[in-house]
């Protein structure tokens, strides 16, 4: 099956009984290509660790993720470290490069393609104008504002036009219009016929309108919201 499925998902952290606290169980659930999914649930739910799940970053404990079929959880890390490049991943803390531009840091994933200075350049300079990013291509990371770092992010995980997108609470820090922005920019990969899966408290996410399904977690366990 085309898209992302998990299986019978299970995460435990810890290595003895005493320490063990399960983080997800039985976690079954398909996110297909054209579609963007929800996730929502109380801190501490386990939201963060299934979209670490899902983009192959944490194996799981139980059961397996199959990304267009192929049981990607059960790689080893040289084969799961190359399908990656075809996921972009934008997470909470945003991860940039404080000494690299912001352009820099958009073009990062791209550089192992052997692409041309000059195209890289260019893929990266089209998606920062589409978040509102072109003015502050030459700026330091370390310079930019909670939203500014969070929208360099997204753009990161974007430039390469991935086949599965992971992003774990993309609008936090953004004002209504740039939020607005991440939403259109999220619904054009989707659009793109990439897999977008997408984890919110924010309820301009939720009453967007935007997902094609909304699932809940809680108690370790995936529902249909």
């Amino acid at each position: 099956m085309d898209g992302l499925v998990t299986r019978h998902l299970g995460l435990v952290f810890g290595a003895t009984p005493g320490s063990a606290r399960t983080v997800l169980q039985d976690v079954s659930a398909v996110f297909p290509r054209g579609a963007l999914a929800l996730v929502t649930g109380a801190t501490g739910a386990g939201k963060s660790s299934l979209l670490s799940l899902l983009a192959g970053l944490l194996r799981p404990t139980a059961g397996e993720v199959l990304a267009d079929g192929a049981p990607v959880s059960r790689w080893g890390a040289a084969h799961r470290d190359r399908w990656r490049r075809r996921v972009g991943i934008v997470f909470q803390s945003a991860n940039l490069f404080s000494e690299l531009s912001v352009l820099e840091n958009v073009i990062l994933p791209l550089v192992p393609r052997s692409r041309s200075l000059a195209a890289l350049r260019a893929a990266g300079r089209e998606v920062l104008a589409e978040l509102t990013l072109t003015d502050l291509a030459g700026a330091q990371a370390a310079q930019l504002s909670g939203g500014e770092r969070q929208r360099t992010a997204l753009a990161r995980a974007l430039v390469g036009r991935p086949d599965f997108l992971i992003a774990d609470e993309p609008t936090a820090h953004q004002d209504p219009e740039n939020a607005a922005r991440v939403l259109q920019a999220l619904a054009a990969c989707r659009a793109r016929g990439a897999v977008v899966v997408v984890a919110a408290h924010d309820p301009r996410v939720v009453g967007a309108g935007v997902a094609d399904r909304h699932w809940q977690l809680a108690a370790g366990r995936l529902e249909a919201g």
